[in-house]
């Protein structure tokens, strides 16, 4: 007897009904426990949102709705100029790391070498590994190197961290290209050149820009990294809003504090939207 014909022939009430993995979402202590989790994921981010716009200089009591500390972190000069390096930083990266990762993707993913699973795994272990490790890594180079710590130095930190999430995510997305377009060009007479440029580049494109706008989002956020191996005149966006914390945590604080946020919300959202239609693209 088969366990088919032994499962048909138990009893129905004996049976224990297959439970379908959305019927958890139903479940109450589910529901609790999730409900709890964004609770105190998200609550103090809404929080810091609210009171930017308190017409208080203080955050422990709401006395009104206003712009004014908008108004003030955007007439800050201070802030202004952190923001201008945070962005000039994030773009040199976003562009290097985007174009290295990409060839580093291509390059693990198409051929055969010998050493190539240490290379895998060097790949990924800037990913997992603390960015307080890497901070002080990048600052004890910089100083074995003799060079000045400042925007160059701050750059190429952010390059050497971006680089393994940008190979990630386009290596991802070149697990699914088919091959035989590429067979078919060359039995066409096709150069590698203009496979790649007709063929694979255009494919790989949406990868490439999730990299890259998760690379940009990753650089202009980063404190961690950058507080090791940023000098004097190199302050960028979170170190100036750091810099202003410790003295109080003020609704101009917490305004700047919440452009960032959107700032990374968008490029966040805009990443998984352009990741999701390539791999729309990808099933069609």
């Amino acid at each position: 007897m088969t366990i088919f014909s032994h499962l048909s022939a138990t009893p129905v009430k004996y049976r224990r009904r297959l439970i379908n993995p959305l019927d958890y979402t139903r479940r109450l202590w589910l529901q609790l426990t999730v409900g709890f989790g964004l609770l105190f994921l998200y609550a103090p981010l809404v929080a810091l949102v609210a009171f930017s716009f308190n017409d208080s200089k203080r955050n422990i009591v709401w006395q009104g709705f206003t712009f004014k500390y908008y108004a003030k972190a955007f007439n800050n000069s201070g802030l202004h100029d952190a923001f201008m390096n945070s962005m000039i930083i994030a773009s040199i990266s976003t562009v290097v790391s985007t174009v290295l990762g990409t060839l580093l993707a291509i390059g693990l993913a198409r051929y055969k070498f010998k050493g190539k699973a240490l290379y895998d795994g060097w790949v990924h272990l800037p990913v997992v590994i603390p960015e307080i490790c890497l901070g002080v890594a990048m600052l004890a180079f910089f100083v074995w190197a003799n060079i000045p710590l400042g925007l160059t130095t701050i750059t190429i930190s952010h390059i050497a961290f971006s680089i393994p999430f940008v190979a990630v995510i386009v290596r991802s997305r070149m697990a699914g290209f088919d091959r035989s377009y590429e067979e078919a060009a060359i039995d066409l007479g096709a150069t590698p050149w203009k496979i790649f440029w007709d063929i694979t580049f255009p494919y790989l494109t949406p990868g490439i820009v999730a990299a890259a706008l998760l690379a940009f989002t990753l650089s202009i956020d980063d404190f961690v990294i950058t507080f090791f191996t940023s000098g004097p005149g190199s302050t960028t966006f979170p170190i100036k809003i750091y810099s202003m914390v410790r003295f109080s945590v003020t609704p101009e604080v917490n305004a700047a504090s919440t452009i960032l946020i959107a700032l990374t919300v968008i490029l966040t959202v805009a990443a998984m939207l352009v990741q999701g239609r390539g791999e729309k693209g990808m099933k069609k």
